[in-house]
């Protein structure tokens, strides 16, 4: 896998649209992000878990999940290394971090009210 497939089924979920966060590719449903390509120079797509989600996704296959270093990867950010990823496996972590912000963007009434983010327009 490679940035274009992370993007095609990125953006192949309901309501995903691509915009850009310091400079990078970012990947939002209702405003907000669930997976990046501002690690894709390192040859990873990041994701958006939980960080229970991130340790079984790590536990499971420590070749392809690796948590992202510092507070980020604390909160569940996650690495995925494409080139040793399949269609599948990448489909299937995408559409995960895709669900929990769309379970996030429910419980959020910010997020009811507001479908962007205030800084939505900013590049």
């Amino acid at each position: 896998m490679d940035v274009s497939d992370f993007r095609r089924i990125a953006l192949s979920l309901p309501g995903a649209e691509e915009r850009s966060h310091m400079g990078s590719p970012d990947f939002r449903v209702g405003g907000r992000i669930f997976a990046t390509l501002a690690s894709q120079k390192q040859g990873y797509g990041n994701l958006m878990l939980t960080p229970e989600q991130q340790a079984a996704f790590v536990e499971e296959l420590p070749e392809v999940f690796i948590p992202i270093a510092g507070g980020w990867g604390k909160s569940g950010a996650t690495h995925i290394r494409l080139a040793v990823a399949n269609e599948d496996l990448l489909t299937g972590a995408l559409r995960t971090a895709w669900q929990i912000r769309l379970k996030k963007n429910a419980k959020s009434p910010v997020a009811r009210v507001l479908p962007r983010s205030p800084k939505a327009g900013r590049k």
